[in-house]
């Protein structure tokens, strides 16, 4: 992970980039995650707005089934290692799950494959599976499509702000 950068004001706040396959932890206001190039990847930030403190997580696959090996030295690459992580490190910094506001962005098809592989969409298939059997409900999401996404997390107030193109919205809240 690449550490936060300067606030240029003291108004700006400093970034913590997640890259792919990582995941990063704040209950600093003055910090936004921001993880960039979500194509078939998908980014899931999660923000308890009581305590403050949120995370964000780019994972790459869905299952670590794939390579149990490339699951332990990084469980961020996966989903179904990924998510759970994500949780529990939000957990130990006194976030509760009941509180927790959960948003997803990415899972776009973006390879020309001829939807062989499909990753967005197992990616996509896979959250929704986690979330139902863990009684988690997205509060926001922007994932599917064929395009790329940058998505950002305030934890000054648990904002999400997606951009693509030349366009950026905020997806929570409404």
């Amino acid at each position: 992970m690449v550490p936060p950068s300067a606030p240029t004001s003291s108004t700006e706040a400093a970034k913590t980039v997640i890259g792919v396959a990582d995941m990063a932890i704040s209950s600093d206001p003055n910090t936004t995650l921001i993880t960039y190039a979500l194509g078939s990847c998908i980014g899931v930030t999660v923000y308890d707005p009581q305590v403050h403190v949120g995370g964000m997580l780019h994972f790459m696959l869905p299952s670590a089934k794939l390579s149990q090996e490339k699951a332990e030295k990084n469980p961020a690459m996966f989903g179904d290692t990924g998510i759970p992580l994500l949780f529990k490190k939000c957990y130990e910094l006194g976030a509760q799950k009941e509180r927790m506001i959960v948003c997803a962005a990415g899972g776009a098809e973006v390879m020309s494959d001829n939807g062989q592989f499909k990753i967005g969409s197992r990616n996509r298939t896979l959250i929704r599976k986690i979330f139902w059997k863990n009684n988690i409900l997205l509060s926001a999401d922007d994932t599917g499509s064929t395009i790329s996404r940058t998505m950002a997390l305030s934890m000054a107030d648990g904002s999400v702000t997606i951009r693509n193109k030349a366009t950026e919205r905020v997806i929570w809240p409404l």
